[in-house]
């Protein structure tokens, strides 16, 4: 027999994450009613393995249920940790979790003589083992990375982080700026947030770079509108003056099923089709004249957090995009595409980290 039955068919998976893969990369954006299928079909998966090892009193079939139990435990809740502490986006948490349901256990399948995956481990958790290929391939990215600005000849010392790019290609681009007025930073201005405070204004990069004076000033700041949640998707539904995507995503941004304005929930009842309607405060008068670009008020009117963009770091980052013509961008990687290889990698060659340890012999 090629395989068992339910490892046969947890191949079906292999296409779903190249499609989120590829999805991921050019628009960052993932949809949420991509997950509870693939969570109930590896739990169903899983009670199929379980009613065929039936009754669970012996060696193998309790160390089975041990390494389910490490999979679903550790491996789905640190897909969860890694979110809750900023390193993953949602997304790539709850494709992690999809995978140490679907892939608790080591499959097996037997091609012209050869048993894959070649290497197993001692553990015998298979999502372990496609989280450590992912994690060696993401270790790679900012090698391609330099290799990318090498053949551009665009060397320096940035080069593993970051690279130039024409300002005017920022609304179609992914990441965050790389630099602010005082040079590099690594905490420069999130481009989907960027592109959530252009749309607030119902205003474009080009009106920004042609007129930055003028658009500095928060008195120039007049109809506003939804940002919507910073992609740069676009569907046949429009909120605000502003093209969204009909499908709520979560390539990385958390967007919910219930109507959303930049990614979080918003009042149903809103005024003027998501436009700003609260009336002007005293203290939001006191503080147009010393409210650059009107970033405060931004922040204070989506009433939400646009991707950890504080008022002085958007104001930083629009100060960059008014004059500069090149820009250091660092891409930032949807973490789906390793997961995606590394599970391909997984399923034929084995763990690979595991291998590495045994070959200097520390396992």
């Amino acid at each position: 027999m090629v395989a068992t039955l339910p490892d046969l068919l947890r191949l079906v998976v292999v296409p779903v994450f190249a499609w989120a893969a590829i999805r991921d990369v050019r628009t960052r954006r993932l949809p949420n009613r991509l997950w509870p299928p693939l969570y109930l079909f590896g739990a169903l998966l899983l009670v199929w393995e379980i009613v065929t090892i039936w009754p669970l009193g012996g060696f193998v079939e309790m160390r089975f249920l041990v390494r389910v139990a490490i999979s679903l435990l550790f491996v789905a809740p640190l897909g969860y940790a890694f979110w809750y502490l900023g390193a993953f986006g949602g997304a790539d948490a709850k494709a992690m979790i999809a995978l140490a349901v679907l892939f608790p256990t080591f499959p097996a399948y037997d091609l012209a003589g050869v048993t894959l995956p070649l290497v197993d481990t001692q553990l015998g958790v298979f999502s372990l083992t496609i989280l450590t290929n992912t994690v060696l391939l993401g270790l790679a990215y900012p090698v391609g990375l330099a290799v990318f600005n090498l053949v551009r000849g665009e060397a320096s010392r940035l080069m593993f982080f970051a690279r130039p790019v024409a300002t005017d290609s920022l609304p179609d681009r992914h990441g965050r700026l790389f630099e602010d007025p005082d040079g590099p930073t690594r905490n420069g201005l999130d481009l989907d947030a960027l592109r959530m405070y252009l749309r607030w204004r119902g205003r474009t990069l080009a009106d920004v770079r042609a007129d930055p004076d003028d658009l500095r000033d928060p008195a120039s700041v007049g109809e506003t509108f939804a940002p919507t949640d910073g992609g740069t998707h676009v569907g046949p539904r429009t909120d605000g003056g502003r093209a969204v995507d009909d499908a709520p995503t979560d390539g990385g941004r958390a967007v919910d099923d219930a109507p959303t304005d930049g990614g979080r929930e918003v009042d149903d009842a809103a005024p003027d089709g998501g436009h700003a309607a609260d009336a002007e405060t005293d203290s939001d008068a006191d503080r147009e004249s010393d409210d650059p670009w009107a970033a405060e008020r931004f922040l204070d009117e989506i009433d939400h957090g646009a991707y950890g963009t504080d008022a002085a770091t958007l104001r930083e980052g629009l100060d960059v995009v008014a004059r500069e013509d090149r820009v250091l961008v660092s891409p930032g990687m949807p973490f789906v595409v390793p997961m995606a290889v590394g599970l391909v990698a997984s399923l034929t060659y084995g763990d690979a980290l595991f291998a590495a340890l045994g070959a200097l012999g520390l396992v």
